[in-house]
């Protein structure tokens, strides 16, 4: 299973973008700036619809959306991949596509995670809503349900309503994205 055009698109509204003079251009996820040409190259540096810069890889002249486009389905691969190993296959073939383009934004972002209990980035592999995802029946006293458990990956910012929107789109099939709160 692929995540459809719908999904490609909520997940760019998502991910965001820093464009200068038409181009995606580096920036610095945790702050969301342009990093200049010349200058050292922050531990997130990042272009696109989040692609973390790796070593070697060189984007000084910045990108065209298509091009963008094209880095983040290459990127989807590795997800798609984690979905496919962590997630149970009968429970991937009952999916709905926007109960699957909904885990992939979650996936994306939160990343595949491992089983060293000391992993920082505990990802997918020791998150919750798998367990939840994996077997129906189970229960969890922290994460009473799937939405809890989802909604877990959060920092009182922008990833509450980045969560928000994912798991409107896995409950409701809403493609709306982020809604924003004015007071």
């Amino acid at each position: 299973m692929k995540m459809s055009a719908k999904g490609i698109e909520f997940l760019k509204r998502l991910e965001g973008r820093i464009i200068v003079n038409g181009k995606h251009v580096v920036y610095d996820d945790a702050t969301g700036r342009p990093v200049h040409k010349n200058t050292l190259m922050p531990a997130g540096a990042t272009i696109g619809y989040g692609h973390l810069i790796r070593r070697g890889e060189d984007f000084c002249n910045g990108l065209t959306e298509a091009q963008a486009t094209q880095l983040l389905q290459q990127d989807l691969t590795a997800t798609y991949d984690t979905i496919a190993k962590q997630i149970n296959c009968d429970v991937l073939a009952s999916m709905k596509q926007h109960e699957y383009d909904a885990l992939v934004a979650l996936v994306f972002n939160i990343g595949p995670g491992s089983a060293a209990p000391s992993n920082a980035n505990r990802g997918l592999y020791q998150s919750t809503i798998r367990k939840y995802l994996n077997n129906k029946n189970y229960k969890d006293a922290v994460y009473p349900t799937p939405e809890h458990a989802w909604k877990a990956f959060r920092n009182r910012g922008t990833l509450d309503s980045r969560r928000d929107a994912e798991w409107r789109l896995y409950h409701d099939a809403d493609y709306s994205g982020i809604r924003m709160n004015y007071h």
